[in-house]
């Protein structure tokens, strides 16, 4: 096991941590680019509260409201436009995953010199960002952990491929994370964010290298967080305990705790992007559709993980290591867990159909593949491994 880890982001955490965002936003700027989403934080009284103590701080703002979920470009472009118009040196990301994500491209894109898509996986003569604006990130919901690392998820609407990009300068410099601010979350909303963070590390723990104990058990521990205290969330949104507990979950599973080490590529989410990007579904359903789906598929060549999985997960007892009546009842029991708090767990529950599975496997080793034309992962995916697993989440 080898690797370097640093992370370079100041965390602010707790509830009420909302009124500090002028008195950390002021050590990066003084005229920033506020990036919202479909107006939710204008109708809680979030966006009001968050302005005013910027302007009690002597920040001005400009706004770019208006990201939609599975953000895409031309939004990136005209935040971009914004900033630079308005002269901004700050940015500020106050919504949800996909906010936080075209935020931190547009703060990119004032430096990047061409086509903003040629920062994404999946180009030919892809050229990285290595520089940007500040960006402080304050979530409203519970699901990307995109608040504390250098990653961002971005839809091409012409040519409908979602990809990634993952910088360090993209990192935030800060990140207000207040779990009050997700207390109006709808409930399927909450839920699709609780599958998002135990995605984030069950791709790890299933495909990473071998030979990383801890890591293994924070991921399993990220789980049975999120497992315990997630229906809660669901329930009751003003269950602030329980608020705070799902969003350090979901802080911890993607800021590179786990991850770090296990050199881990994360093939669901690639499959999923291509669902999304086609049908601007939520990430988390999608997520939720397509990984028990996945591990299924995956359970058949690395059995001992999966059983492994049931063994610490739910605490299904092992006649052996390599226990096939474990790996499937662990499975079963995980998909089960989603359906309980009102995730799909079919495509039919989303609306996409079969007609189009070659496409999304062809779509998706368009953003990540191997020497062969692989989808990375444990096992690599072919293109027909990709359709199979779709077809039997169908």
């Amino acid at each position: 096991m080898k690797f370097e880890f640093q992370n370079p982001t100041h965390l602010v955490f707790g509830a009420g941590t909302l009124s500090k965002l002028g008195e950390v936003v002021s050590s990066y700027g003084k005229k920033a680019l506020l990036v919202t989403g479909s107006g939710s934080v204008r109708r809680n009284g979030t966006l009001e509260k968050a302005v005013s103590s910027l302007n009690a701080a002597g920040i001005s703002v400009a706004e770019c409201s208006g990201v939609e979920p599975n953000p895409r470009l031309s939004t990136v472009e005209r935040g971009a436009e914004i900033a630079l118009s308005e002269s901004c040196d700050v940015v500020i990301a106050l919504g949800g995953g996909s906010v936080m994500d075209a935020a931190k491209v547009m703060a990119a894109a004032l430096f990047y010199k061409g086509d903003l898509w040629n920062m994404m996986a999946g180009q030919e003569n892809r050229i990285l960002p290595s520089q940007a604006l500040s960006v402080v990130a304050v979530p409203t919901l519970a699901a990307t952990g995109s608040e504390m690392n250098g990653g961002a998820v971005i839809t091409n609407e012409k040519t409908t491929v979602k990809s990634f990009v993952s910088a360090r300068c993209l990192y935030p410099k800060a990140a207000i994370v207040d779990p009050e601010l997700t207390a109006s979350v709808p409930q399927d909303q909450t839920a699709y964010g609780i599958c998002d963070l135990i995605t984030h590390v069950t791709e790890s723990y299933f495909n990473g290298v071998d030979g990383t104990p801890l890591q293994d058990r924070f991921a399993e521990g990220v789980i049975l967080t999120a497992m315990e205290w997630g229906p809660r969330a669901v329930a009751d949104g003003n269950d602030i305990e329980a608020r705070s507990q799902v969003q350090w979950a979901s802080v911890v599973a993607l800021n590179g705790w786990v991850q770090a080490g296990t050199a881990s590529p994360f093939p669901v989410h690639m499959i999923e992007h291509t669902l999304s990007a086609h049908h601007d579904i939520p990430h988390g359903a999608g997520l939720a559709v397509v990984n028990p789906a996945w591990m299924r598929f995956a359970s058949r060549t690395r059995p001992e993980r999966f059983a492994t999985f049931a063994s610490r997960i739910f605490g299904i007892p092992m006649q052996n290591p390599e226990d096939a009546r474990a790996v499937a009842e662990g499975i079963d029991r995980f998909e089960a867990f989603l359906r309980s708090i009102g995730c799909p767990t079919r495509l039919s529950e989303t609306g996409i159909g079969e007609k189009l599975l070659e496409r999304y496997a062809t779509d998706t080793l368009l953003v990540a593949r191997d020497s062969e034309g692989r989808l990375p992962g444990r096992p690599p995916m072919s293109k027909e491994d990709i359709a199979d697993v779709l077809r039997s989440a169908l």
